[in-house]
């Protein structure tokens, strides 16, 4: 697959249009899913893993809800 049909690579887009290319494949992501063909749901997965990885590198001390971890998760288990 080229670069024009996939899109270019997470590490040479510049912060901007990484995080609006990972909005975007998110946004899509449900409709894939349901309704594209399996080639379709490989190429979003593998371009949504790549895009993600490439964010989680340049911000490896991102913020995180507590929520969202396993420790939280299991709170929120035990409380109900």
């Amino acid at each position: 697959m080229t670069e024009h049909e996939r899109g270019p690579s997470a590490r040479n887009l510049e912060e901007g249009r990484l995080l609006k290319e990972l909005e975007a494949i998110h946004r899509t992501r449900h409709e894939t899913l349901l309704h594209g063909s399996n080639d379709a749901l490989v190429t979003h997965t593998d371009r949504m893993n790549e895009l993600e990885r490439e964010y989680v590198r340049r911000h490896p001390q991102r913020a995180q809800t507590p929520g969202r971890t396993r420790e939280g998760a299991r709170a929120r288990t035990t409380a109900d």
